[in-house]
């Protein structure tokens, strides 16, 4: 109960943080946005396995990033923030044009379903790159894990930008690209990891040969 609860804490902060430096509430893309984040995390949190969402929200011993996990947090409201205060307040630069945001709300709803096939077919999608011998850790090679090594974090990077842009703020993508180049670190420092930890790792990066994206990386 304790692990819903700090969902749905996080679905009231992205409000109250998005509309209250927004000053208002008639943006129908911040809805959408909301809206289909809210879904997002409202279906997956049912349908992941309660220990995979108890390891996410709670990691177990060890882990080699916790404190840029943590890092994380502030940038994600910091990209809200700036958000609503340029679409809401100070119209900075909300020059986003109406079709771009539609398509970016195609695109964040995209990112999140990629995540959360992941989530779904890799019981151990920790929040922090560890070895969890505590679970059972094994190497997972189905669903979306057969085209890449990572789709999690080619869907969290996908929703990133997306979401970004369908607030309709350029001045936001500034936090987002430093979530971008995180994605980007975090994928090379856990590849390496499993590589030298988990057992069949190197066997299986050699029939899925890229990380995030077929045929480039």
């Amino acid at each position: 109960m304790v692990n819903y609860l700090k969902v749905l804490g996080f679905m009231a902060m992205m409000i109250a943080v998005l509309f209250g430096s927004a000053g208002r509430l008639d943006l129908p893309f911040v809805w959408a946005t909301v809206g289909i984040y809210v879904a997002f995390l409202t279906i997956n949190v049912f349908l992941i396995d309660p220990s995979l969402l108890q390891e996410r929200l709670r990691p177990g011993p060890g882990g080699r990033d916790r404190s840029e996990r943590a890092f994380l947090i502030p940038v994600i409201v910091m990209q809200w923030i700036i958000a609503g205060l340029d679409v809401g307040r100070f119209h900075w630069s909300d020059t986003v044009p109406a079709y771009a945001q539609i398509a970016s709300l195609a695109v964040f709803a995209l990112g999140l379903s990629l995540t959360g096939w992941a989530m779904n077919a890799n019981r151990f999608f920790s929040s922090v790159v560890r070895i969890q011998s505590d679970r059972g850790h094994h190497l997972i090679t189905g669903g979306p894990y057969r085209y890449v090594r990572h789709p999690g974090y080619l869907g969290g990077m996908l929703a990133s930008v997306g979401g970004t842009l369908a607030l309709g703020s350029w001045w936001s993508l500034a936090p987002t690209a430093v979530f971008v180049v995180f994605f980007c670190r975090r994928i090379w420092i856990e590849d390496r990891f499993l590589h030298e930890q988990l057992a069949g790792c190197r066997e299986y990066a050699q029939s899925v040969r890229y990380r995030v994206l077929p045929g480039i990386w």
